[in-house]
């Protein structure tokens, strides 16, 4: 019971798995979905870690590579929307 309780509070702390965008990510199409998604399995500050040195390119191929290495669960128009906010918001 209280392991649940942890990870419950938890997962309310988290602005991306509680339904937000964190406040540093440029608005945009794309936006919402890329933190709920990405949200689920890691942290967002990912993107800002990453966007100094990946291209529009490898943003698709890293999304991609989510979806079908890791099991992220988003289809293939999920994968575009995320790729598209990504490689327009946070390329090098």
């Amino acid at each position: 019971m209280r392991r649940g309780m942890i990870l419950g509070g938890m997962l309310l702390a988290t602005p991306a798995l509680a339904g937000q965008a964190p406040s540093w990510m440029k608005p945009g199409p794309g936006q919402e979905t890329t933190a709920t998604t990405c949200g689920i399995c890691h942290t967002p500050e990912y993107i800002r870690m990453n966007s100094a040195f990946l291209t529009p390119d490898q943003w698709k191929a890293e999304v991609t590579k989510m979806q079908k290495a890791y099991g992220a669960p988003m289809d293939d128009n999920t994968v575009k929307e995320i790729a598209d906010y990504l490689g327009k918001n946070y390329a090098r």
